[in-house]
C-alpha cells in the first residue's frame, strides 16, 4: 500500500530541509462554521485515503466535524493495522456530522463524487485494494433513495469516459480509527500536502473538475 510506506519516504526528503514540521504535530484550529447543533445528522463515505476524504468534507459549509474511521467489515474490531492488511473486509471512510438545516444527504453524496475517482472500484490512486475502495453509505431507504438518484445525475453529467458503478451500501458499525489520523492533514500539513499531491488525487480532481 503506497501510504504505508510513504512516511519513509517523506523522512528521506524532509532530512534536507528540517525535521520539525514532519514530526512534530502542528497547532490544530478547525475552521469553524455556523452550525446548529439540535439538527446534526450523521452520514458515511469511503473514497480511498481517509485522511483526504476527511480533509474535503472539513471544507464543506454545514458540516460540524469529519471522522476518519472504518466500516463495512466482517470482523467486529478495526484497527489500522488489521484494515491495512485486508483481515477485517472494512474500508477506510470518513463519518461525516453535517448541520441539516444547512445540508442535505443528497448535497453530501452530490459533493462526494467531486472529491474522488469514481471509476476506479480497486482502490483511490497510489492506494490499492479493497480497504481503499469508494462508498456511499445509508442509513435508511430516502438516504438510499437519494444516493441512487445522485448517482444518475453523475453519470448523466457524462464527465468521465465510462458509466460511474460506485457501490451505495447499508451502513454499520462504525469504528473510529486511531486519534493520530485524525485531523492529519492539521496536525501534519507538510506531509500531508506531498503525500496528496504525489498520490495523483489532486491532479485528477483538477483535470476533470477544474
Amino acid at each position: 500500500m503506497f501510504r504505508q510506506y510513504f512516511p519513509l519516504v517523506l523522512v528521506t526528503a524532509a532530512l534536507a530541509v528540517t525535521s520539525y514540521l514532519w514530526f512534530v504535530p502542528q497547532t490544530v484550529n478547525k475552521p469553524q462554521n455556523n452550525i446548529n447543533t439540535a439538527n446534526l445528522k450523521t452520514a458515511t463515505f469511503a473514497g480511498g485515503c481517509f485522511w483526504c476524504t476527511e480533509t474535503d468534507f472539513e471544507k464543506l459549509t454545514g458540516v460540524a466535524e469529519a471522522t476518519s474511521g472504518y466500516m463495512g467489515g466482517r470482523a467486529e474490531t478495526a484497527t489500522y493495522k488489521q484494515t491495512s492488511a485486508g483481515n477485517t473486509g472494512h474500508r477506510e471512510v470518513v463519518q461525516v456530522t453535517y448541520d441539516s438545516t444547512l445540508l442535505s444527504y443528497k448535497d453530501l453524496v452530490d459533493y462526494h463524487w467531486r472529491h474522488f475517482d469514481p471509476t476506479d472500484n480497486e482502490g483511490q490512486f497510489a492506494d490499492r485494494g479493497f480497504v481503499y475502495s469508494p462508498a456511499v453509505f445509508y442509513s435508511d431507504e430516502s438516504e438510499q433513495a437519494a444516493a441512487i438518484q445522485s448517482l444518475k445525475e453523475l453519470n448523466a453529467l457524462k464527465v468521465f469516459p465510462v458509466t460511474i458503478e460506485v457501490p451505495i451500501v447499508a451502513a454499520s458499525t462504525f469504528y473510529k480509527a486511531e486519534e493520530y489520523h485524525q485531523d492529519y492533514y492539521l496536525k501534519h500539513p507538510t506531509p500531508y500536502k506531498t503525500y496528496r499531491r504525489l498520490s495523483g488525487r489532486d491532479a485528477f480532481l483538477n483535470k476533470y473538475w477544474k
